[in-house]
């Protein structure tokens, strides 16, 4: 019983931080003439529990991203069908044959060799893999990401792979308090992405991938349309 009431409580807790996530979009979005309905909440899992996941998906929220190859496994188990799985952290090319068949959305593809790898992956099941080209846009030394004025050659090889869709861009922004900062962070990408649109006429770069508990509502401003939440849903 005691561990009936735990379950309910959590359950509780849970669906209370989701709905006051839901009303901040809304209110965001009203305020800048977006519909909340443009932007997908990517549950961040890293630190979540299985029983976490399980609870969540019975809320409604069906997209989850994932940052280690190892946990997706058991997640994605759990969970089951009717959820969409993103990879959200560095990708390992030992890795890329755990992950390929298990998600939709791969966020973090800042390599040639990697994409590569994930379009031989995808290949053999014959799967076109969604990609998101992670970009560093504040130029720190301790992110991945490619250099912003590598996008375009980076996309234009990409264009050579028939198994993989790079649908969007991904930056992570500092962690700080300068939200000017931030602001021009996440305006740079869409910038990029807009630009890359009409560069390739054969790509339809929709998605950018930004924002997470700290900062999405910057993000959403700027044009998200994914965020990336953890923190905010689990406290």
């Amino acid at each position: 019983m005691k561990s009936s009431d735990n379950l309910m409580e959590e359950a509780d807790r849970l669906k209370k931080n989701i709905n006051n996530l839901k009303i901040e979009i809304d209110r965001v979005c009203k305020k800048i003439g977006r519909s909340a309905r443009d932007i997908s909440i990517v549950v961040a899992t890293k630190y979540a529990s299985a029983r976490q996941i399980k609870l969540i998906s019975n809320l409604g929220l069906r997209n989850f991203g994932e940052n280690r190859a190892d946990q997706l496994e058991e997640k994605y188990s759990v969970v089951g069908k009717g959820s969409i799985w993103h990879f959200i952290g560095h990708l390992q090319s030992r890795k890329v044959k755990t992950v390929v068949p298990m998600v939709e959305f791969i966020h973090s593809i800042d390599k040639i060799s990697t994409l590569s790898k994930v379009n031989d992956e995808a290949k053999k099941i014959s799967k076109i893999q969604k990609l998101l080209i992670e970009v560093n846009i504040s130029g720190e030394e301790t992110k991945y990401g490619i250099n912003p004025e590598n996008l375009h050659s980076f996309l234009k090889e990409a264009l050579n792979y028939k198994n993989i869709e790079v649908v969007g861009l991904m930056t992570i922004a500092p962690l700080t308090d300068d939200f000017k900062l931030i602001r021009g962070i996440f305006g740079r990408l869409r910038i990029l992405r807009d630009e890359s649109n009409k560069d390739f006429n054969n790509m339809n770069l929709a998605e950018l991938s930004m924002g997470m508990s700290n900062d999405y509502p910057v993000a959403i401003e700027e044009g998200a349309t994914m965020i990336r939440i953890g923190s905010i849903i689990f406290k």
